[in-house]
């Protein structure tokens, strides 16, 4: 009885190590440094999603009733600030092109910084 109770502990000694060294399989951290990127809402990324993202009806421009819908104004991009991250980190948008490295730094950083109105 004594060794079972040892060994159960040691089971989940090991199983506690484990889980505490892996990065969670839900993280959206891109590895960026956003203490060199510039990251404002008004200066940097809403002229990227305009520019990138809601020029035709068939992405995010007004109108849109694609799944992600519009995306014209901060109260749209906000409310959609960690999805919009995940699909440009991943590579699913914008259709039919791709962001750069520092265009997707820009959007992570703000996301990460709390997608705020600046």
């Amino acid at each position: 009885m004594r060794y079972r109770i040892l060994f159960a502990a040691a089971c989940l000694a090991c199983w506690g190590l484990a889980a505490c060294s892996k990065k969670s399989s839900g993280s959206t951290n891109t590895g960026t440094n956003c203490s060199t990127v510039s990251a404002s809402f008004a200066t940097n990324v809403l002229p990227l999603i305009q520019g990138r993202c809601s020029t035709s009806p068939g992405c995010h421009a007004a109108g849109s009733t694609n799944s992600g819908g519009p995306l014209t104004n901060y109260a749209q991009i906000s409310a959609r600030a960690n999805q919009i991250k995940s699909s440009v980190n991943a590579g699913t948008m914008p259709q039919g092109s791709s962001l750069t490295n520092a265009e997707k730094a820009t959007i992570s950083c703000w996301v990460d910084a709390g997608a705020l109105n600046n």
